[in-house]
């Protein structure tokens, strides 16, 4: 090495120290590094995200950003503290793939706009959640939040939790897709939510940056789906059914469901929250284990004295409802909404 190499190095070494030093009392100065209110390596994939999309319905393209703003919900920027109602369930309640009035939410909200009701449900729903991944979104997520206290709380469920075993595995069910399973990757989004630099790079690019990352979206409906489509009614599944059997065969799992649903209602009642639990339903109708999980919590619903909706015994399947099993098309999620409304208006009322 020369003596004009020795000489750069040096002054380099000495301005990367001194820049790095500089960093490092940033960081510690305004960074959240002891913050206990901070994210940490909590809702990465869910919070200030912005999704150039298109919903294609009947050769119609409908242009949107799915948005999630800096807090998690879906939707424009709104304080914790201001937030009234919010509604929770998986994806049939995320609908990432609609614009945001296409989807169940969107319609409530025009609904209570149209009886002169100016709050506004904000949409926290986490593709795949079941009951777990809420009670999950209580202590590793709404804790994170200032003054956040809605009025009510609707909990749309009942699909997604048909899938956890008699023996849950919170590596598949507990932490509710809000919290990475990779521990590689969850450390180092504890660092970068903690991180001030990084966090105001992405606050910035969330703000002002294009939008990346466009997706299409099918609206139509699954070819197959109105080859095969045999809703099963309320009606007939009450006529053949024996209620006593299913309640045997599914007893560990409805038990599992239902104290759930008590934690999720005192989870609720300890940030002062109102709850309204409602049933849902796919495209095959009340099948036996849907059946018995919804005629169950109406049953407990009505012993612990909850609001709740039954959603599901009012629907009148058709096959333009839905996408597939669960997700609901356009019509689907507005047929939804009405039927949700008005036993929704008469809570609101209280």
């Amino acid at each position: 090495m020369n003596i004009y190499s020795k000489k750069l190095i040096k002054p380099l070494i000495t301005n990367l120290l001194i820049l790095f030093f500089f960093v490092v009392l940033i960081e510690l100065i305004f960074g959240y590094w002891f913050d206990k209110d901070n994210f940490g390596p909590y809702l990465r994939e869910h919070r200030m995200k912005n999704q150039i999309s298109s919903y294609i319905k009947n050769g119609k393209t409908y242009d949107f950003i799915y948005r999630r703003n800096y807090y998690g919900f879906r939707g424009d920027d709104i304080e914790p503290s201001e937030i009234d109602a919010i509604i929770m369930g998986g994806s049939v309640v995320d609908e990432r793939y609609k614009p945001e009035q296409f989807t169940i939410t969107g319609y409530l909200n025009k609904n209570l706009e149209i009886n002169g009701y100016k709050t506004k449900i904000i949409n926290a729903g986490i593709e795949a959640q079941a009951t777990t991944g809420m009670i999950y979104n209580f202590d590793h997520w709404f804790t994170k939040l200032k003054k956040f206290s809605p009025k009510i709380i609707i909990f749309y469920i009942g699909i997604n939790d048909l899938r956890i075993p008699e023996v849950l595995t919170a590596k598949t069910h507990g932490q509710g897709h809000v919290k990475n399973h990779e521990k590689f990757e969850a450390f180092f989004d504890n660092i970068k939510s903690r991180s001030f630099l990084y966090d105001s790079i992405r606050i910035f690019k969330f703000k002002y940056l294009p939008k990346k990352n466009f997706v299409k979206y099918d609206g139509n409906i699954d070819p197959d789906l109105k080859k095969k489509f045999n809703f099963i009614t309320y009606e007939s599944a009450i006529n053949t059914y024996d209620i006593k059997i299913l309640k045997n065969k599914y007893d560990k799992k409805i038990n599992n469901y239902l104290s759930r649903v008590d934690i999720l209602f005192e989870k609720a009642k300890k940030i002062n929250s109102n709850t309204v639990f409602i049933t849902n339903i796919g495209s095959a109708g009340h099948e036996e284990q849907i059946f018995i999980f919804n005629y169950s919590l109406i049953e407990h619903c009505k012993k612990k004295k909850y609001d709740c909706i039954d959603l599901a015994k009012k629907v009148r399947g058709k096959y333009t409802y839905w996408r597939g099993y669960a997700h609901t098309t356009k019509e689907g999620s507005e047929l939804i909404a009405n039927l949700i409304t008005e036993d929704l208006l008469k809570f609101f009322k209280k």
